[in-house]
């Protein structure tokens, strides 16, 4: 059973940054390639950021280029998600989510686990 834990989310003023933490326990960490996603409240969940198995490959949504970075390290079983000038609209909940295929999905059902969220809150 793969597990996966967010941390780090909060309250922000508009331009700071935050820094999220995805801890995964289970299977091995280094065969799942892993995305974030977010929710704002009254919409559909929506694609941030995947990053390959390997760690060599991202991909971001064009709302976010330029001002998140994700990044892993295999052998803390753990996936980063770095937001640097934050937006009003950025504020969601954030979810991390894993899966064991090579290729990276922009779609929520392309993964097969997810965290429980973490909230993240930009003030104007």
């Amino acid at each position: 059973q793969v597990q996966l834990v967010e941390s780090g989310g909060g309250l922000v003023q508009a331009g700071g940054s935050l820094r999220l933490s995805c801890a995964v326990s289970g299977r091995t960490f280094s065969s799942y390639t892993m995305a974030w996603f977010r929710q704002a409240p009254g919409k559909e969940r929506e694609f941030v950021v995947a990053i390959s198995r390997s760690g060599g490959s991202t991909y971001y949504a064009d709302s976010v280029k330029g001002r998140f970075t994700i990044s892993r390290d295999n052998a803390k079983n753990t996936v980063y998600l770095q937001m640097d000038s934050l937006k009003p609209e950025d504020t969601a909940v954030y979810y991390c989510a894993a899966t064991p295929r090579s290729s990276w999905y922009a779609g929520r059902y392309g993964y097969d686990y997810w965290g429980q969220g973490t909230q993240v809150t930009v003030s104007s």
